[in-house]
């Protein structure tokens, strides 16, 4: 028999083998391509963008949360590297509470903006039902989805600090310090992220899908407006940190708890100093370890509640309202007279009532506008050993041009917010480019929402500070500047918006981060410090009141006879919009 020689092994280079790795990738598991889906929906889905990049999401997420301690860290190195000058020992307390207190809101928040992905919804019914994966397998993916999503925010949003801020501070005890800022920071993201987690879960456990979405939105939007009234808060709260990290008060508040584990962990202060704050890092212990655990053990019943309330379906509702009926009829005779008015305004109405993306967009800016009405009214003082919260006058007058911009500009981004528009195709079809009735309807609608609240705000003034009472002219006053500002203000947003809300702007632009600042840095406090200063001079006679009413009217004046022509421009126009080439495409037809 011939005998056959053993084949030599071919030797191939290393640009050849990794060109032959490359081309063959692993196979990815099942329960991988789950987690990756799962985390992935985190940041695009419609409450992101519509069509947005998943990763560009991410990163932008990631800086968005890292940013704010990275810029405080930096200011901190100047304070603390001035010659011949060493930092009280309060004063480092006080930089150290910043960072807890961010971890908390941030983390508070980022759930809060998330908390409709958490569970099942009925995109997952309807697809990953009717694939070949286990329910378990889905649980368990969504859950570690979760658990990265947690875990990569909490990192993402304190890596800068813990690198630069060793530099900044310039610790005696380096490991000692990284360990307590680790800890401290660590478990105070955890705790805001599992307490709102837990939160949800529980409340879909107990009252069900159909109850839970009732006040749902009310918990969203108080616990919003808590967690940006604390971060605004920290200048005044900073001030007084002996006295209420040794009150009872303190037992309440969770930052101070973390506060407390990171001023025990770091030690060098005297036993009398730092003995109030054992107390309050064994609660911060057990806040960490009973808001995961509560989290862990109410997510599988929360899971089963809401799967079982998607697969049964909601009941039908009347579209029929008998309690808003009378309201409509003032409307249609007053605001909405027109139909094509009418028609939008109610548009407008049940897409913000119905769509998830847009009562998160409310309820992230009423929850900030809430915030800094209460940051800059309230004021924290001691009196005989006793804290106390007054309210300043200049702070008080300040809430009304805080509500009318929040209000105003908080529609019209919403108005604007990019989504999934491909129902916008029915106005194209039925009324063409969008005509003035149809804008119009956009600005009575914000106006009069403007209006409620910033007279709602009047109101409350009224009742926190009853000495505002005392002159009608004062009350007058204020009464101008809440009509005023809302009217004005409603003008100058949409003084160039020409579209329907809702169907105007394009799913896939990308939008410019700092342009969409400029409003809010630049013109708010702008508005706000003119307004507050320029109150006591034109409330000191009823002759000056007048004047600056007759300025304003003929502003509106002017800038309604702008916007009305800007709009006949735009309807007289030949050109093509930016999607009208495309638009019997969308519709799977053909010219």
């Amino acid at each position: 028999m011939r005998h056959h020689r053993a084949a030599k092994p071919i030797v191939e280079s290393l640009s050849v083998l990794s060109v032959r790795q490359a081309a063959d990738p692993p196979q990815s598991t099942q329960f991988r391509i789950l987690v990756r889906h799962f985390f992935e929906r985190f940041f695009a889905h419609e409450m992101a963008s519509s069509e947005g990049d998943s990763r560009t999401r991410l990163l932008q997420v990631a800086c968005a949360l890292g940013l704010p301690n990275f810029v405080v860290t930096l200011y901190l190195y100047t304070p603390y590297h001035l010659p011949h000058a060493v930092r009280p020992y309060w004063a480092q307390v006080s930089d150290r509470y910043f960072y807890v207190l961010y971890s908390f809101v941030a983390m508070g928040l980022l759930t809060l903006f998330e908390w409709d992905l958490f569970f099942p919804d009925l995109l997952d019914l309807c697809v990953l039902s009717h694939l070949p994966v286990r329910s378990g397998r889905t649980f368990r993916a969504r859950v570690t989805a979760i658990a990265m999503l947690i875990a990569i925010a909490v990192g993402t949003s304190n890596v800068l600090a813990f690198i630069v801020l060793p530099a900044a501070v310039d610790p005696p005890s380096l490991f000692r310090f990284w360990a307590a800022h680790s800890l401290a920071v660590t478990s105070a993201g955890v705790t805001g992220a599992t307490f709102f987690l837990a939160l949800e879960g529980v409340l879909l456990g107990l009252l069900g899908d159909r109850l839970f979405r009732k006040v749902a939105l009310a918990i969203q939007g108080v616990s919003v407006a808590a967690l940006l009234a604390a971060l605004f808060s920290f200048p005044a709260v900073s001030r007084f940190l002996p006295d209420l990290t040794s009150s009872s008060a303190a037992r309440w508040f969770p930052p101070f708890w973390f506060l407390g584990l990171y001023q025990t962990v770091l030690g060098g202060a005297a036993s009398s100093e730092i003995a109030p704050l054992h107390a309050l890092a064994r609660l911060g212990f057990a806040a960490t370890v009973s808001c995961a655990a509560l989290a862990v053990l109410s997510y599988p019943l929360a899971w089963l509640r809401r799967t079982r309330s998607l697969v049964e379906g909601a009941a039908r509702r009347s579209a029929h309202n008998v309690v808003a009926a009378p309201f409509y009829g003032v409307l249609h005779l007053t605001a909405a007279r027109q139909p094509a008015t009418r028609a939008v305004w109610h548009f407008i109405s049940q897409n913000l009532l119905r769509v998830p993306r847009y009562r998160m967009v409310l309820v992230m800016v009423g929850g900030a506008g809430a915030a800094l009405v209460f940051a800059s009214a309230a004021r924290i003082g001691i009196a005989s050993h006793r804290l106390f919260l007054a309210f300043s006058p200049d702070g008080l007058r300040a809430a009304v041009p805080i509500v009318a911009f929040w209000t105003v500009s908080g529609l019209r981004s919403t108005f604007l917010a990019p989504a999934d528009q491909r129902g916008r195709w029915i106005f194209r079809a039925t009324a063409g480019k969008a005509s003035l009735p149809h804008i119009a309807a956009a600005r009575r609608w914000t106006l009069t929402c403007s209006l409620v609240l910033t007279l709602a705000a009047v109101l409350c003034i009224a009742l926190a500070d009853p000495r505002f009472l005392l002159t009608p002219r004062f009350i007058a006053g204020q009464l101008l500047v809440a009509v005023a500002l809302s009217v004005l203000l409603t003008d100058a947003f949409f003084l160039n918006v020409k579209s329907i809300p809702f169907t105007g702007a394009k799913p896939n632009a990308a939008a410019n981060f700092a342009l969409l600042l400029i409003p809010y840095v630049g013109f708010f406090p702008a508005i706000v410090m003119f307004t507050v200063a320029l109150e006591p001079q034109f409330k000191a006679t009823w002759s000056r009141l007048a004047w600056v009413a007759a300025i304003c009217l003929a502003a509106h004046l002017a800038l309604s006879r702008l916007h009305r022509g800007r709009i006949a421009d735009h309807l007289s126009q030949i050109e093509a919009d930016d999607d009208e080439e495309e638009f019997p495409l969308r519709l799977g037809l053909r010219y």
